[in-house]
């Protein structure tokens, strides 16, 4: 991926924002004040929509499951199960973060959204939503954070547990690049940009009562759980930024000529970022420890597991797999080596029907071992934002959208024994859109470099549909 080396800071603004000063336009002109529309639950009854274009979603009707493959004839419900991927729950006054790069383009795209400073709430929402749908587990596939911190994992596991939560660090409110006074152009500021939400970022540092999860739920570690906005392995001068007290905001245009013009390496990029970040524009931020990242191991452990390769036997008739498809090397592709291929393979030797989970979609590697079993009815995965679900041979790949990015959705599956094998009905669940919620989906909904212009919401056969799965 090349650099853009054009783009001037009214030209980024515009990248970010220019869709929110139309919707602000929009609400002049018809002197109404609009809610967010307010979903939370199946999209088989009822689905967000845009009908008049004008950048606010209302209530339109469900989307029914629609037949995949060949029909068989339906019989009992062996399971159900929900999935939570790519929640991405930030510490978004953290000087560890990178939002300024977002004029760089990849390796580092979609370091600054909007709505990011919601992202607790936005996750509880969901939590609350899926609950209403009452699967028997959950499971959580990765990027369950944003940038590996010690206090962001904390926050995230507070929330899928319930309680009373805190999303603040450092010293009480809101210090970042979205306050009123920032003079930045680049970054959406809610008390004084439109659309305007004045005092919402007050608010998103304030304690609540998460609900947490019903259902038991597994996790998987994405590559933002363990490496450092999810491209890079932590290190001591990574740890002295996030722990420190001055919070970059935006590149010396110098310093944007000395990185490289064809592909961006993220290490060498960071590592020239970091000897330069004194000299670079800054605002002073209350330092705090918790934001130290993760050490190696650590995520896994609080999140209950010493190896993300394990294996759940949700009944005696269904097995879930999951499969650690992180790289902590460096970079978000996936990487699976052959010791895990082998485990894959024997706990695919069974009479259940199996369902695989990964952060990342497997490799071909690791397909061509599902393909040697009979008894797969689905890989399923996050990391791409994406609603998808694509064939491969008798089973189903299925990605879905993340809670970062428009549209927020959860997935719910139902396997249902058939006359020829087994059927996985899956739909997509629309969190409360209540509140802080509420506006974040709005937010997400406006973003120029979000999930709508890029299509994450897929099409409808990637969303409420039935996959049947033929078993020999």
């Amino acid at each position: 991926m090349s650099v853009p080396r054009t783009r001037s800071l009214p030209a980024a603004r515009a990248a970010v924002a220019g869709a929110l000063a139309a919707a602000a336009l929009a609400v002049a002109t018809c002197g109404d004040d609009p809610k967010p529309a307010v979903s939370g639950g199946s999209t088989l009854t009822s689905t967000l929509v845009d009908s008049d274009g004008d950048g606010f979603l209302e209530a339109g009707p469900g989307e029914p499951l629609r037949d995949r493959g060949d029909a068989a004839r339906l019989g009992r419900t062996l399971v159900t199960f929900g999935q939570l991927t790519d929640t991405h729950v930030r510490d978004e006054e953290s000087p560890a973060r990178v939002p300024f790069l977002d004029r760089v383009g990849g390796p580092f795209t979609s370091t600054f959204r909007p709505q990011e400073a919601f992202s607790a709430q936005t996750l509880d929402a969901a939590v609350r939503a899926l609950n209403r749908q009452k699967p028997d587990a959950v499971f959580v596939t990765g990027d369950i954070t944003d940038n590996a911190q010690r206090n962001e994992l904390d926050l995230a596991l507070a929330v899928l547990g319930g309680g009373r939560v805190t999303p603040d660090s450092g010293a009480p409110g809101y210090r970042g690049v979205q306050q009123a006074d920032s003079a930045d152009p680049f970054y959406y500021r809610p008390d004084f940009d439109a659309p305007a939400h004045p005092g919402t970022l007050a608010q998103a540092q304030r304690p609540f009562t998460a609900a947490g999860l019903d259902a038991p739920f597994y996790p998987l570690v994405g590559n933002h759980d363990v490496l450092a906005q999810g491209e890079v392995p932590p290190s001591d001068a990574i740890n002295a930024q996030a722990t420190g007290d001055r919070m970059v905001q935006a590149l010396d245009p110098e310093l944007l000529d000395r990185l490289p013009t064809e592909e961006i390496d993220a290490r060498r990029a960071t590592d020239a970022l970091l000897a330069y970040a004194f000299q670079l524009p800054s605002v002073r931020v209350p330092a705090d420890r918790a934001r130290h990242l993760n050490e190696p191991g650590e995520a896994e452990r609080k999140l209950g597991h010493a190896q993300m390769d394990y294996t759940v036997d949700l009944t005696d008739r269904v097995r879930a797999v999951t499969v650690d498809t992180v790289n902590r090397d460096g970079t978000s592709r996936a990487r699976i080596n052959p010791q895990q291929l082998q485990r894959l393979d024997a706990q695919l030797d069974t009479d259940r029907f199996v369902v695989v989970f990964s952060h990342n979609p497997l490799t071909p590697e690791a397909l061509a071992v599902l393909d040697r079993h009979p008894n797969v009815v689905a890989s399923i995965a996050g990391n791409s934002h994406r609603n998808r679900v694509t064939p491969r041979g008798r089973y189903w790949q299925i990605s879905t959208s993340s809670l970062a990015d428009f549209p927020q959705q959860a997935r719910m599956f139902r396997l249902r024994e058939t006359t020829d094998g087994v059927a996985l009905e899956t739909w997509m669940v629309d969190h409360d859109g209540r509140g802080l919620a509420g506006t974040s989906r709005e937010l997400a909904y406006l973003d120029a470099q979000g999930g709508r212009p890029q299509r994450f919401a897929g099409a409808e056969k990637d969303r409420n549909v039935r996959l049947f799965v033929t078993v020999p």
